[in-house]
């Protein structure tokens, strides 16, 4: 246990410091506004949407179905709010749980020796667990490896007991169980059961390739292929029953999640495939230079057989068919035993005697990890089991490193992304094991203890530059300012554009914009950059240029509903009420299929019909103006605000003079927002007009101590007691007004028609000169449309 405590230990220390991080990159779409985690969400919707909140069936579905990591973020979200200490701690203490699993499992390869302890540190420490680690949504990988772990280490005493013990079969349902868990906390966690297989084939009953066929067709060994025959039909099951989860159809991405797939070269589609891996494997072996994303332009496309990177591919592959053929090859005469080679079951070496724990008698197999049973009665001396061949571990070591990659390698199905860190957390199982065995081995195989000493420290000083890296790379993780400009090196378009929204949120407008220009001089077709630019021009008051650019978000994206929406809102602030309107409406007529983000796509077509209804309320069109409302509530999706639009509903049914059904609608919009002023405001209005004056003027005095600073309160209240004929209030409420809006025309108007009234004799003069300067400043406020 010792070895595995150290390295839980070593891995609980190394990411001690993302305990005070912030939420970055796909945590705020994962967590911050995941709809799912919000407790009157029913918690069932889990099992129903993806990773992200959106239905699984949808069109525009990632497809990414991990039910059991939504709920533990619920339940995060449920102890500690959107406090990121909390979702942080599950991630470091999971991943310390499974590295100590992982300890433990080498133990069963390796022994009981300083090379488990090895295996064990060099996992913990690798620094390419750091985006699985650090970054929240990461815990889908780690939590998936647990149950990997878990499913492997129970297929492993299936085969253990199985033939001797009633337990086997309780054994593998832990395994199924346990496989099915890790699939749901991440799609490849069902690799397991491939896994598992190799182990039994090859590790356990220690088959060669060329003894496979033979053993199937003479029927030498059912247990074996009963197993194996379970494992497969539980594989199929749950790829059968996951595949119609998610509604018979895979995901779609964007050409930039994944520009090789939408490549219309069949050979720069397939070379690019083909390196990919190589590249993979490099960030295992020097993760020097690592990034939160690797999408667009990271690795670019490799368009010709001359492309250097070609040489890499080829070696890649010609040692991963060495090591598979060292693996697989037929056994020689010399094998190895705990550690040392043997020859014909005897030691090459001074030390114990070690015997062979393959026998090939009158071609049958014996299991090696079989126990001990005389005269029917299990023997009370546990048997000492015999550790696996270099070869043998070499074999599981690559299905481990193998296997779980293949659903990333667009294979079988093109993903979402070109390389993504994460994904290489239960791959780097393999890897940890195939360094440590092959260190091992040269260990037992040279002589000169100079040399021995030499392959040990330099695996141990391997596994300190590891941490280090780790402990390094854990500090761009605090906040998203620091990710960003990490990965600029090697995705400048994505890290420049999501820099500029950092730097917007924090006030610094010109390096905001700079972030943006740079991102567009990298990639200039991104949609939505070319609209976050508009956004910020637009918030800057340089109107004709953010035109401009949500034209050009438009161009290269027609469904981005969002530039729509500022669009038709700048040209209704400049008179173009018809343009505007023709803007709305096509904004309210696309369809949100096939979109990556289809509830702010519905946010966005909502915000445009009530923008829409405004028009027609400001025209005097007020039942076409509640026709769009309607139609706006029908197409709101459940995170929207919908006071301001239950608000003008009851507006425009007072103008109308349906006060019943506008007062439903004011208490509709006070009861989704109590604190909403403009509800406050006109429903004392409303109030009064029906005569329940006591009642109205507590809904006005609400609205003022809601927000003292805000002129219109006084003005709407002053106008109130201008009706009760309490003069001397209502001027008292002009003056404020007009001190705090001094810039407000209708308040500044108000104000001087309340005083005049008072004084009979004219408004004071400089009432009158801040009425006329006003007047000169009366553009209609600008409602600019900020995502969620």
């Amino acid at each position: 246990m010792i070895a595995e405590l150290v390295s839980s230990a070593l891995g609980l220390a190394l990411y001690l410091n993302t305990l005070s991080a912030d939420f970055c990159y796909d945590d705020s779409r994962a967590i911050k506004t995941n709809q799912d985690l919000l407790p009157e969400t029913p918690w069932t919707h889990i099992f129903y949407n993806d990773f992200w909140g959106t239905l699984l069936t949808h069109s525009g579905s990632h497809k990414s179905y991990r039910p059991l990591c939504t709920l533990s973020f619920r339940l995060n979200h449920a102890i500690g709010g959107l406090n990121p200490w909390s979702y942080h701690l599950v991630n470091v203490l999971l991943h310390a749980a499974v590295t100590g699993v992982f300890t433990s499992f080498s133990k069963i390869l390796l022994g009981d020796g300083y090379w488990t302890f090895m295996a064990g540190l060099m996992f913990a420490s690798h620094p390419i667990h750091t985006e699985a680690v650090a970054g929240i949504v990461g815990r889908a990988d780690v939590g998936a490896s647990l149950f990997f772990l878990l499913s492997l280490l129970c297929y492993i005493k299936h085969c253990s007991t199985r033939g001797s013990s009633a337990r086997t079969w309780g054994w593998f349902l832990g395994t199924g169980l346990c496989a099915g868990c890790s699939m749901l906390w991440k799609e490849q966690g069902v690799t397991v059961l491939a896994v598992s297989a190799v182990y039994d084939v090859f590790v356990f009953h220690r088959l060669k390739i060329k003894q496979i066929l033979p053993t199937i067709y003479k029927r030498k060994n059912l247990s074996l292929f009963l197993s194996i025959s379970l494992l497969t039909f539980w594989g199929t099951s749950l790829l059968g029953a996951r595949l119609y989860w998610m509604g018979n159809k895979p995901p779609s991405f964007s050409n930039s999640d994944n520009p090789a797939a939408d490549s219309d070269s069949l050979l720069a589609r397939t070379l690019t495939f083909f390196y990919l891996p190589t590249k993979n494997l490099w960030l295992l072996l020097c993760p020097d230079t690592l990034s939160f994303d690797w999408s667009m332009d990271a690795v670019p496309l490799l368009k010709t057989i001359c492309d250097w990177r070609n040489l890499h591919t080829v070696a890649f592959y010609v040692g991963l068919l060495l090591l598979a053929y060292y693996g697989l090859k037929s056994p020689g005469v010399e094998r190895e035993c705990n550690g040392k080679f043997v020859t014909n079951g005897k030691q090459n070496a001074n030390g114990h005697s070690c015997h062979s724990d393959v026998e090939y008698r009158n071609s049958e197999i014996k299991p090696s990890f079989a126990s001990k049973v005389e005269n029917g009665i299990k023997n009370n001396v546990s048997q000492r089991t015999q550790l696996p061949s270099t070869e043998n571990i070499v074999v599981l070591s690559l299905s481990l490193l193998i296997i779980p990659f293949v659903p990333a390698t667009n294979l079988f199905f093109y993903v979402g992304f070109v390389i993504a860190e994460r994904v290489l957390y239960i791959p780097s199982m393999g890897f940890c094991l195939l360094v440590t065995v092959g260190a091992r081995a040269l260990y037992v195989k040279v002589q000169k203890r100079f040399l021995k000493s030499l392959i040990f420290y330099a695996t141990a000083t391997l596994i300190v530059f590891y941490g280090l890296k780790t402990a390094i790379r854990n500090g761009d993780w605090q906040n998203e300012e620091m990710l960003y400009r990490s990965g600029i090196k090697v995705n400048p378009a994505k890290a420049w554009g999501n820099l500029g929204n950092v730097l917007k949120s924090q006030s610094k407008i010109s390096e905001a914009e700079s972030a943006y220009r740079n991102a567009l001089y990298y990639r200039s077709n991104m949609a939505d950059m070319l609209y976050n630019l508009g956004l910020l021009l637009q918030e800057n008051s340089r109107f004709a240029e953010a035109l401009h650019y949500y034209k050009l978000a438009i161009g290269s994206r027609p469904t981005l509903a969002s530039a729509y929406l500022n669009t038709g809102i700048i040209l209704m602030n400049q008179g173009k009420t018809e343009e505007a309107r023709r803007t709305f409406l096509k904004c309210s007529e696309i369809p949100d299929e096939n979109l990556k983000d289809p509830h702010a796509h519905k946010s966005s077509v909502t915000s445009c019909l009530y923008n829409l209804g405004k028009l027609y309320h400001e025209q005097g069109h007020y039942e076409d103006a509640l026709s769009v409302y309607k139609e706006a509530i029908q197409k709101m999706p459940r995170q929207f605000a919908p006071q301001s639009l239950y608000n003008m509903m009851g507006e425009a049914y007072m103008r109308l003079s349906k006060l019943p059904e506008a007062e439903h609608w004011y208490m509709e919009s006070l009861r989704s927002k109590t604190d909403h002023i403009p509800a406050h405001l006109t429903y004392g209005k409303l109030l009064a007009l029906t005569g329940r004056k006591s009642e109205a003027e507590k809904f006005f005095l609400k609205a003022i101590e809601l927000d003292p600073t805000k002129g219109n309160c006084y003005m709407h209240y002053g106008q109130f007691l201008l009706e009760e004929a309490r003069l001397i209030e209502a001027a008292e409420m002009a003056k404020k007004a007009a001190e705090l809006d001094s810039t407000e025309f209708d308040v500044v108007f108000s104000a001087a028609h309340m005083l005049r009234l008072h004084t009979m004799d004219g408004s004071p003069p400089k009432l009158e000169t801040k009425c006329r300067l006003a007047s000169t400043k009366q553009p209609r406020s600008i409602m600019i449309w900020r995502p969620d």
